[in-house]
């Protein structure tokens, strides 16, 4: 069947549809029901079903002849060293880890922290966890105390795992001060905190409250799988809420494990044996999602990358590594590739290296702008995938679904609606919208499986920042519209949407115009404040290396683009030029943050920022073009 026929059937017929689906799941005991609607709008999939997601992402792989092949390859350019693992030894390291927390009193239900670099050690926690019904919440490694100590009392773990260090290039970052510090913060006290030592540096451990991981393991018995109810908690994933307080999304086991391995063929189009790698971090949603869980429940080889795109050591890194492991389909961010394409504009790095093996590359995390799409495809020459999810949904909203039928793409769509996924523009009555015309992005419930089933302990949070903006609708905050040919265009979140002198007017599409100069490597769009207009936008660019030009005949040609390709409507009439763009460690460029430093507005520096400093950079900037207090 193509795609229309099977967006159609999981739309008219999700039971049938989903219950196809779970049959790639090993399950102890059998569902009650496939949508339990008994509770709106806490739906609920594959009620009265037991199964173990560990089990599945492992030891089933076993049985299916797959022991021998590799689970997990880690490779580490900060540290010089790479791994592979087997399945079978996946499994068999991954029991004893087990044994070792279960040896310290956790328990099903239980909740685990784990504050853990990109090591293998950490996939291990998180499916050790999962093994023994364990409910991990990991949190980024080298997160501020603070952040890390209000995760730990909302969570309230009995048992935090983490590691002596971090290795950022060139540093190494002792992450036990961090964590003492976060405890001294948190009113809640963990029974324990089993500590990883990495050569790099050693922690001192607090005697009765530490234990050292090796020693832990070494005495250790193998646990079992533990049988959960599919719609017992996975694991927690907080990120951050607009109160300051962040939002603890809960991810249950049975919809989640049948909708990723559901993925991993039909959208990503990867068989098992595969070799996929997500080049993101654990403590994101893309680590959880397409590192750990996607791919192994598949049966694909997995990578866990401790690197970066640049710098180790240099634009060739992400080809070095596709060609040294045979990568069959690779996932990352745009701002990877926009730092790739800004040190390495011609491509020169890729003809190094043997891409023969790659078959497509997938790039989500934020909007990705049709010249940074065309950039990579014309270098790699295989189709280069826009696609659109979300922390909260933890897999795929809209994507061109290359298991399915490979549609037309066009740069700048993530394409059409995943199947299991009703999505609409919306205004604000709750009325569909044009095509063409940009509105509110927004899901009918219920959602598909695998997606967010309420916020850790607290349903009226969830209800009132996802459900209450349309009743029996799930709001996105992205904004955009659909065309002619139903494919959806996600300009920007609701907050970027300005309003210039009456006209709505999308930050992305401007964003887009900028990023096609031949001199521009990034660009970021805001509105600022304005007496007469309301709202103005305001670029702020970076250059591509080795451009010299005179900057202001680079944003006089700037502002032309704009007026030719938008309009005169735009009124955009202001460009500063910036070393780099203020982001979040996960690539999220912190428009709103840059929005109110131009409108001389307090803000707060977020916890994910990549680099404090870029912010005062860019107050810098913004004052010589007459915002930020200039």
């Amino acid at each position: 069947m193509g795609y229309d026929d099977i967006y159609r059937r999981s739309r008219e017929q999700p039971d049938e549809f989903w219950a196809d689906a779970a049959k790639s799941i090993d399950w102890y005991g059998p569902w009650d029901q496939v949508l339990d609607e008994s509770h709106p709008p806490f739906y609920r999939w594959f009620s009265g079903a037991t199964l173990n997601t560990c089990h599945n992402a492992l030891d089933r792989h076993l049985a299916g002849g797959r022991g021998d092949q590799a689970a997990l390859i880690y490779d580490s350019p900060v540290t010089g060293t790479q791994a592979t693992f087997s399945y079978e030894e996946m499994t068999r390291r991954v029991a004893v880890l087990a044994g070792a927390i279960r040896d310290l009193g956790v328990a099903k239900g239980d909740r685990v922290v784990i504050y853990m670099p990109m090591i293998p050690e950490t996939v291990m926690a998180m499916l050790a966890c999962a093994r023994i019904g364990a409910i991990h919440s990991v949190v980024f490694g080298g997160f501020a105390a603070k952040e890390l100590a209000t995760r730990i009392d909302d969570a309230q773990p009995k048992l935090i795992m983490s590691a002596s260090c971090g290795i950022e290039v060139g540093k190494v970052i002792p992450y036990k001060p961090l964590l003492d510090e976060a405890l001294e913060l948190a009113s809640h006290e963990p029974a324990h905190c089993l500590i990883f030592q990495r050569p790099q540096a050693e922690a001192p451990l607090a005697t009765g409250r530490d234990v050292d991981w090796s020693d832990s393991v070494a005495s250790a018995e193998p646990a079992d799988c533990v049988p959960v109810a599919a719609t017992d908690p996975l694991y927690i994933l907080y990120t951050s809420g607009t109160t300051g307080q962040p939002k603890g999304v809960v991810r249950d086991n049975g919809g989640h494990a049948v909708a990723l391995s559901w993925s991993m063929k039909h959208i990503y189009g990867v068989e098992p044996g595969d070799v996929y790698w997500a080049a993101s971090d654990v403590g994101w949603v893309v680590g959880h999602s397409y590192i750990v869980y996607g791919p192994l429940l598949h049966g694909c080889t997995t990578i866990l990358y401790e690197g970066k795109p640049v710098g180790t050591p240099d634009p060739g890194a992400f080809w070095r590594v596709i060609a040294e492991h045979g990568v069959d389909v690779m996932f990352t961010a745009p701002t990877a590739f926009r730092a790739i394409k800004r040190e390495d504009p011609g491509g020169q790095y890729v003809r190094k290296y043997d891409l023969s093996r790659l078959k497509t590359l997938f790039l989500a995390g934020e909007r990705c702008d049709p010249d940074t799409l065309n950039w990579a495809s014309e270098i790699l020459g295989v189709p280069v995938i826009d696609h659109w999810w979300q922390t909260e949904t933890g897999w795929p909203i809209a994507s061109n679904c290359m298991g399915i039928e490979v549609l037309p793409i066009k740069p700048g769509s993530p394409t059409r609606a995943v199947p299991g996924y009703d999505v609409r523009v919306l205004d604000h009555d709750g009325r569909e919208v044009p095509n063409g015309e940009i509105g509110s992005i927004m899901v009918r419930l219920p959602l598909p499986p695998g997606t967010l089933t309420t916020l850790w302990q607290n349903d009226e949070r969830y209800v009132d920042a996802y459900l209450s903006a349309q009743d029996g609708w799930y709001l996105t905050g992205d904004a955009g519209y659909r065309d002619d040919d139903g494919y959806l265009w996600v300009m920007s979140r609701i907050d970027d949407i300005i309003n210039t002198a009456g006209h709505r007017l999308s930050t992305g599409g401007m964003e887009e115009v900028l990023a096609y100069h031949p001199d521009v490597a990034e660009a970021a769009v805001i509105g600022a404040a304005d007496e007469l207009k309301g709202e103005l936008p305001i670029g702020l660019v970076v250059l591509k290396s080795g451009v010299e030009r005179d900057p202001d005949d680079v944003k006089s040609e700037l502002v032309k683009l704009v007026r030719e390709k938008i309009g005169p409507v735009a009124s955009f009439k202001k460009v500063a030029i910036v070393e780099r763009l203020p982001k979040t460690r996960s690539g999220k460029v912190l428009r709103g943050i840059m929005r109110n430093i131009a409108d001389s507005k307090p803000y707060k520096t977020p916890a994910t920022i990549d680099d404090p400093v870029v912010l005062d950079e860019i107050q810098t900037a913004l004052k010589t073009i007459g915002y930020a207090g200039g």
